[in-house]
């Protein structure tokens, strides 16, 4: 085989061809597989609690969030949209400056069919406007 230069001379090219095929296909392997990595579901299940002994009513304004099973997020009954970290965080600070305080406890039901990313966005809001007491509820009954 014939190499186009002097005798004895050492080959010291690399031919980057093969390793540029195996980052193609690497490439387009990543491509296929994105999308099916965001539509994974879980699914939350938040505690439930087996007493019966009644609850002692909070004193002053909480905050009562309830995620739906319809993925939407209401606030004291009404729905915040959009049902983001950011659209959620507002809704709590608006809460905060009615109430005159920052640290308001959050009560967090959802239903049993919930997307937990839904869950998580209510609680990374909390924490983010300075909530310290954060309340789990039980799954509501359908």
């Amino acid at each position: 085989m014939a190499m186009g230069g002097k005798a004895g001379e050492v080959f010291t090219e690399i031919n980057v061809t093969p390793l540029t095929d195996v980052f193609l296909v690497l490439l387009v392997i990543m491509i296929l597989v994105a999308p099916l990595v965001n539509q994974s579901v879980l699914k939350v299940e938040p505690p439930s609690t087996s007493s019966s002994a009644p609850q002692q009513p909070q004193k002053g304004p909480t905050l009562n969030v309830e995620v739906t099973a319809q993925n939407t997020i209401k606030m004291n009954g009404q729905t915040i949209n959009p049902p983001d970290t950011l659209g959620v965080m507002k809704a709590i600070k608006a809460e905060q400056a009615k109430a005159g305080k920052q640290d308001i406890p959050l009560n967090l039901s959802s239903d049993g069919d919930a997307l937990q990313k839904y869950v998580v966005t209510v609680m990374d809001a909390a924490a983010g406007s300075g909530i310290k007491q954060l309340r789990v509820l039980p799954i509501k009954a359908h």
